[in-house]
């Protein structure tokens, strides 16, 4: 059973790797992975400002510098603490 965050965009990293184009990301939106299973996020460029989104990238930056073998921002957490993330920053 799932639920869908407005203002956060998910595809499967499969769905990804089968296009042969790169998925366009809107503007304003920034795309990163996230958890075991690498799902990618569309996230609104507005949470960079915010302290508990910024906390979540120096921990990123911890783990997996500015290297990312996705292509995109890696973010080492499990996925549900992700969604409990942004889901608070949407009531901001």
């Amino acid at each position: 059973m799932g639920f869908r965050l407005p203002g956060i965009r998910k595809a499967s990293l499969p769905a990804i790797q089968a296009s042969s184009k790169a998925v366009d990301v809107p503007k304003g939106y920034l795309a990163v992975y996230v958890g075991d299973q690498m799902k990618r996020f569309m996230i609104p460029v507005s949470y960079l400002n915010q302290p508990l989104f910024q906390d979540l990238l120096s921990q990123t930056e911890e783990d997996f510098g500015y290297e990312h073998p996705m292509g995109g921002l890696t973010i080492p957490c499990r996925e549900d603490v992700f969604l409990d993330i942004t889901s608070r920053l949407m009531r901001c």
